[in-house]
């Protein structure tokens, strides 16, 4: 389990999937966070992930905030797969800006969970995502 206070804690099964995530390790996203339930993922935005207005891609804003539920989702082990997400962009994020992915489960039932995302640049909120969870593989 890596506990460096510069990156946060994380737990085993976090830095496994994240060992494996060709799509994070591409856009340079760092797991900064995670326990079961709970993860914070950031990337900085390249210009390579803009589109034809120069803006981040709001798909790459979406990868963020899925990545960082999937961390909180799988923390704990076993294997849970989203179902279900929604995006609302606030504002437009630009070249060299660092987006922050906090996820946080916000209800259960059963095997499902909803979770709330809120991207951030600095305090300021650039989107918020709301998805659900499907356990299929419990920890354990």
């Amino acid at each position: 389990m890596d506990t460096d206070p510069s990156t946060g804690t994380l737990t085993e099964a976090s830095v496994a999937m994240h060992a494996n995530d060709d799509v994070a390790h591409e856009l340079g996203m760092e797991i900064v966070s995670s326990e079961p339930g709970a993860a914070v993922v950031a990337m900085t935005v390249t210009p390579s992930m803009t589109n034809g207005l120069d803006v981040c891609h709001g798909g790459i804003i979406f990868t963020l905030a899925d990545t960082a539920m999937a961390h909180a989702s799988n923390a704990a082990g076993g294997r849970t797969l989203s179902t279900t997400a929604s995006i609302e962009w606030i504002r437009a994020v630009t070249v060299g800006e660092r987006m922050v992915a906090t996820s946080a489960v916000s209800a259960t039932r059963g095997r499902n969970a909803v979770h709330d995302v809120t991207v951030c640049v600095g305090d300021e909120t650039v989107a918020m995502v709301r998805g659900q969870t499907l356990t299929l593989t419990p920890p354990g």
